[in-house]
């Protein structure tokens, strides 16, 4: 577990695609969890140890997660993400060239439960969520394309399904329409920054998670970046 950044109300970790933010089915142990044991053991606080969860990642996605250390830090935090007040970028690695180099996408997307999936239309349906992004091409490798994206709302697997809508499906993304698996089982989606108000101190905060060491196609990808 890499940390990322860490405060007296704010603590800041690198997922890998493997990892689970929260426990599941599967019976893994959650980074909430880890952060737990590693707040426990560095403080040396007996009893249990306050760890909130503020947002998620998708399994396969890798980058930057928050956990609040406290109560009035999760709470503050989470009304936050509710009036958007924070800027999420992410980086994605598609095989599809996009159909312009910079745009903005707007989607209405149905979650299918079942099938832990969404669906992305163009126009308005029954329980659909709106959907909005923005995305710009900043590097380019022989095979691939490096997208750099600006999360407007947060709606479930969006990027995932509005790229692939767009005809750009990520790297390694079955669910959505990719060819192949990637090796390690993740997708090649990176949640690459995180920027926001400190809910309790009120500075500005940054926080930039490195794409993963053990791959050698973010790691190229990164070194032809335009910006």
């Amino acid at each position: 577990m890499t940390i990322l950044y860490e405060d007296n109300h704010l603590i800041a970790v690198n997922k890998t695609c493997s990892e689970i933010v929260q426990g599941d089915k599967t019976g893994d142990t959650p980074l909430v969890e880890m952060v737990k044991d590693y707040l426990k053991k560095k403080y040396d606080k007996p009893g249990n140890v306050f760890c909130g969860v503020t947002h998620r990642l998708d399994r396969p996605v890798s980058g930057v997660v928050v956990f609040a250390k406290t109560s009035k830090a999760l709470a503050r935090f989470n009304e936050m993400l509710r009036t958007h007040n924070l800027k999420k970028t992410y980086w994605a690695l598609v095989k599809n060239e996009p159909p312009a180099n910079e745009g903005t996408l707007t989607h209405y997307l149905v979650r299918n439960e079942k099938q832990n999936r969404s669906y992305a239309y163009d126009t308005e349906r029954p329980n659909a969520k709106k959907a909005v992004l923005s995305y710009r091409v900043i590097g380019k490798t022989d095979s691939y394309y490096l997208l750099e994206i600006d999360l407007k709302t947060g709606r479930h697997h969006q990027i995932r399904c509005q790229l692939a809508k767009m005809g750009c499906p990520i790297k390694g993304d079955l669910k959505y329409g990719f060819a192949r698996s990637n090796k390690d089982g993740g997708i090649s989606l990176h949640a690459r920054q995180i920027s926001f108000v400190h809910p309790v101190s009120k500075q500005e905060v940054c926080i930039t998670a490195p794409v993963p060491e053990n791959d050698a196609l973010w790691q190229m990808s990164v070194s032809v970046t335009k910006g």
